[in-house]
């Protein structure tokens, strides 16, 4: 079961670093369409989140996973806001959840040391 459960962790990884490098080519290999508009950043949140996902299954504790999560999705929502002027009406609600849970999610880690657990 190890074996697997580290397998799944780094394609799972592995497939969110392609989309958050590569949204429109991963888009184009997969659904045999190009991600283009609002479906790339969508697809660039979807790939942090797998990329948490590879973290959170790695051996190790799941509480690095959510954290890591949190701070990129907090970063690149901001970003996106700030740089690509993509701003709905729940961006920095979302921006600012975010960033309160990854304060949270960091205290969470340095109280319980680096066993995490």
């Amino acid at each position: 079961m190890k074996n697997a459960l580290t397998f799944a962790a780094v394609a799972e990884a592995a497939t969110g670093l392609a989309l958050l490098v590569a949204p429109a080519l991963v888009g184009q290999l997969l659904l045999g369409e190009r991600l283009t508009g609002i479906a790339v950043p969508v697809a660039r949140v979807v790939g942090i989140a797998l990329i948490a996902l590879g973290i959170a299954c790695w051996p190790g504790p799941p509480l690095v996973g959510m954290l890591s999560y949190s701070a990129l999705v907090t970063l690149y929502l901001g970003y996106v806001g700030f740089a690509d002027g993509l701003v709905g009406v729940l961006l920095w609600p979302a921006v600012t959840l975010h960033l309160l849970l990854t304060l949270l999610l960091a205290r969470e880690a340095a109280l319980l040391g680096p066993s995490g657990r």
